[in-house]
């Protein structure tokens, strides 16, 4: 009976400072420190000269003298800004390709009745679980004999062959979620 009376009140435990700091401030504290403290290294390292960063000397938790000669160097001594101009075009392209597709696909194999839908999606789910690996090759020998290897296009093509199943088998389960009523009320009213 007093496990019971225990039991009725819920988060009481926490009523106290010492109890609320030991229990949850304290614990989530660590994990804010651990999970903040790589980017906190990435940024003191980035302004560190070189004289320190090779340093065992003084604090390496801190800068002393602060440059931007490495911003400098990676922004106007190598290619690096059009490797991100790269990396953005690709990613933006391979995205709202895939999602165009797997949009265009999750709907048609959810929401209109036809034959074989439900084979078609347990086939894209299948298609999903296949490690990319194994299409490594096959890509390569593709993109190769088109004349697009080493090429952004080459990226933009082979990028949505991962994407497109991931993107299908999620947004099945948007549509699946969304009642067939409100598609009808949308009918009536003329959509």
């Amino acid at each position: 009976m007093s496990g019971a009376a225990e039991d009725q009140g819920g988060m009481d435990f926490l009523e106290t400072r010492g109890r609320r700091s030991v229990t949850a401030y304290i614990p989530m504290g660590l994990f804010l420190v651990v999970l903040l403290f790589p980017f906190y290294w990435m940024g003191i390292t980035a302004f560190k000269p070189n004289e320190e960063l090779l340093s065992r000397d003084g604090n390496p938790f801190w800068v002393s003298n602060p440059t931007l000669a490495h911003v400098k160097k990676l922004l106007f001594d190598t290619e690096y800004p059009s490797w991100l101009l790269n990396t953005m075009i690709v990613s933006v392209v391979a995205t709202f390709v895939s999602l165009f597709a797997a949009v265009f696909a999750a709907y048609a194999i959810e929401r209109l009745r036809v034959r074989g839908s439900k084979a078609t999606g347990l086939a894209i789910f299948l298609a999903y679980l296949i490690p990319p690996s194994i299409l490594f090759i096959p890509l390569a020998f593709v993109l190769q004999h088109l004349g697009l290897f080493n090429t952004r296009w080459a990226l933009i093509f082979t990028y949505p062959t991962f994407l497109i199943p991931l993107c299908t088998w999620l947004l099945m389960g948007y549509f699946r979620s969304i009642p067939f009523e409100l598609e009808e009320c949308a009918l009536i009213d003329g959509a």
